[in-house]
């Protein structure tokens, strides 16, 4: 799995990347066949090589059969056996779900917080999820919180504003959706959420396979384990030029103090539209956003072709700002192709990627399956 690498694949330095291209290799290779693995890797402390590695291992589209957890203490040269978690336990009330999302340390006070999302799936069917999802976390390995807007109205089943768990969620949409720390020590965690339209059920005014929206979840720490929250203003599509909204949105700093965000559009049920990446700033510390446009180059403006898939903003010690993603040559017709898999420099002025600065990490091969 291409986007399983990012963490490892620019560990290289700058210099040898512009000189040789990234290199690349296996990380974690898949079971057997008919079996997806999607895996990541990030540190667990502030400095030093201690990381954690958790493999997620599927056989059908939003489920995760099982995770395996590895850790290291070489900066990933090496790595523990894989422990097994498991991600779905029956209840009375349906199957309970846990897809593992991506930790993080705070740089400010060192502390470790893993994400994931949860819920009960009534009949096990994924798309579920888009009634059930809510997130949860822990600091440092400690108990399990459920991430709820600060106030006295919100709990456990209305845990955000227009968010009522059973008739709507929110979610953290994949491993590139990570945290952003941002001044007075706020943390951004970027998340997606579906609404309800005026007849009680999940709003999707295009009927393509799903709809969200995007936000940031703005967290305080309250103690050493536990964050107060509250919920940033929607990231809301056009439904006219992206037919499932605004999903999966990645985070980081640009030059001038504003945030950028990159979200995942879609063209499902229209490809006769242009299969846009998006992108939306903000300059109030992520509590408000601009409304969603074309990403684009920097040289010349120009919007460039990109599938419905996750992508991610990786802020680099080196400086410079990276963005990894899929980038095609014509237009994509929703989720496919998602090849090649690129990376690229970010402008920190602009926000807008820089085309000359593209590198292809990897793309179809000739036993490849054409999607």
């Amino acid at each position: 799995m291409i986007l399983s690498r990012r963490s490892l694949l620019l560990s290289a330095s700058a210099a040898t990347a512009a000189a040789t291209g990234v290199t690349r290799e296996v990380f974690i290779a898949s079971p057997k066949p008919g079996t997806a693995v999607l895996a990541c890797a990030w540190y667990t402390e502030r400095r030093g090589g201690k990381m954690a590695s958790p493999e997620q291992r599927r056989s059908r589209p939003d489920t995760v059969d099982m995770a395996y957890y590895r850790h290291s203490t070489d900066f990933g040269k090496t790595w523990s056996a894989p422990e097994s978690r498991p991600t779905g336990e029956k209840r009375p009330e349906g199957m309970l779900r846990r897809h593992p999302r991506a930790g993080w340390v705070d740089p400010q006070t060192g502390r470790h917080i893993e994400f994931w999302v949860e819920g009960v799936l009534p009949s096990d069917d994924p798309l579920e999820g888009l009634r059930q999802w809510n997130v949860f976390y822990s600091v440092a390995g400690g108990a399990a919180r459920q991430a709820i807007h600060r106030g006295a109205e919100f709990k456990a089943r209305h845990p955000w504003p227009g968010i009522w768990t059973g008739k709507n969620s929110v979610m953290i949409g994949d491993m590139p959706c990570r945290p952003l720390a941002v001044r007075g020590g706020r943390i951004l965690v970027p998340v997606s959420f579906t609404r309800i339209d005026a007849n009680g059920s999940v709003y999707n005014p295009t009927g393509a396979y799903t709809y969200h929206d995007s936000a940031v979840l703005i967290g305080r720490w309250r103690n050493a384990r536990e964050l107060e929250w509250e919920m940033s203003a929607a990231i809301q599509a056009d439904p006219a030029r992206a037919t499932r909204g605004m999903a999966e949105p990645t985070l980081a700093p640009l030059a001038d103090g504003r945030i950028l965000c990159v979200l995942r559009g879609s063209n499902d049920k229209r490809p006769d539209l242009p299969s846009y990446r998006w992108h939306s700033f903000s300059a109030d510390g992520g509590r408000t956003w601009t409304q969603p446009a074309p990403w684009r180059y920097a040289e010349g403006g120009e919007p460039f072709f990109s599938p419905s898939a996750c992508s991610q903003l990786l802020d680099h010690p080196n400086g410079k700002l990276y963005w990894l993603g899929n980038i095609t040559p014509v237009n994509a017709r929703g989720n496919r192709p998602r090849y090649p898999f690129v990376m690229g420099e970010v402008d920190r002025r602009s926000g807008l990627l820089q085309r000359a600065s593209l590198r292809t990490i990897d793309g179809r091969g000739p036993d490849d399956d054409p999607l």
